[in-house]
């Protein structure tokens, strides 16, 4: 098919058109343009619809669908069945890409054993702390905490060829939530070989609080020590604060403010605060006595 876009984006949404139009702009924003964007709308207000009356890019591509039980993870199907690119990439309407998400994902799945990749998840909360998620699922441990105990990956991060799906069947329709959960599992499962991971050690999205979630515990259990390594201080990189103004507009809103500005210079910020972090947590290893004995 001549025409086939290579990324079908999927963006589910119920009634945040506030942060929505950051999300949707992040994408359209992309220096990788051949993709389609389904925002799935799950029994959205007029207000969605308004918004989304205002984008006039034919890649965007308008489901506006009654409340599908729990998550909405029915009309996902629904949008999946009508959408044709090669590969499927996902977007919380309330995250954001980085510029360069879909051409990083891209190059990955030239290797054609490539069936699922993530990009290094970051976490950013209400002031603009960003928490990178250190996790390597083709690691022993990692992938049986993952296949067992927790989901450790925004959807976001996360590309899989349509064709998977053919394999593991689609999203969940008799489940109320964690269904991204359950069908990576189910993923995870069928392709037992390493060769159908790719994890890229480059952050390419952001991941924001939900308005549901307690400012307190929206972050998995596993970035506590993380999260108390910023609160104690110390060598913290700079790159993982973008200083927002938690009494100001909304993070998301602030967050793309600074992309509009210099989107290479946030990203750029975000990852090499990303690696020294990582850098900095090897080498304090290495002098724990507790850890090295």
């Amino acid at each position: 098919m001549v025409d086939r876009p290579r990324f079908t984006v999927l963006l589910p949404t119920h009634n945040r058109p506030e942060v929505l139009t950051f999300a949707i702009q992040s994408v359209l924003a992309q220096d990788f343009e051949n993709f389609e964007l389904a925002v799935v709308g799950d029994g959205c207000t007029p207000e969605t619809a308004a918004l989304m009356a205002g984008f006039d890019d034919p890649r965007v591509l308008w489901f506006d669908l009654p409340k599908a039980p729990g998550f909405g993870y029915a009309n996902r199907n629904i949008a999946l069945s009508r959408t044709i690119g090669e590969l499927i990439a996902f977007l919380g309407h309330d995250n954001l890409y980085l510029p360069d998400h879909l051409s990083r994902m891209n190059n990955h799945f030239q290797r054609d054993a490539c069936q699922f990749a993530y990009s290094r998840p970051l976490w950013i909360d209400d002031e603009g702390v960003v928490m990178p998620c250190y996790v390597n699922l083709h690691e022993p441990v990692a992938r049986r905490s993952f296949m067992t105990q927790a989901n450790i990956l925004p959807a976001s991060t996360i590309v899989h060829r349509r064709s998977v799906l053919d394999t593991v069947g689609m999203w969940p329709e008799d489940i109320e939530h964690t269904g991204d959960w359950d069908l990576w599992k189910r993923m995870f499962n069928a392709f037992s070989g390493g060769d159908f991971l790719l994890c890229d050690p480059m952050p390419s999205t952001l991941h924001f609080r939900a308005d549901w979630r307690d400012p307190s515990r929206w972050m998995p259990g596993s970035m506590a020590y993380t999260a108390a390594l910023h609160r104690a201080g110390g060598f913290w990189p700079q790159g993982l604060d973008l200083k927002l103004d938690p009494k100001g507009d909304l993070p998301q809103g602030q967050v793309w403010a600074k992309m509009q500005v210099n989107a290479r210079d946030v990203t750029n910020r975000l990852r090499h605060g990303t690696r020294f972090l990582q850098d900095a947590l090897a080498h304090n290893a290495t002098l724990d006595v507790n850890f090295t004995r």
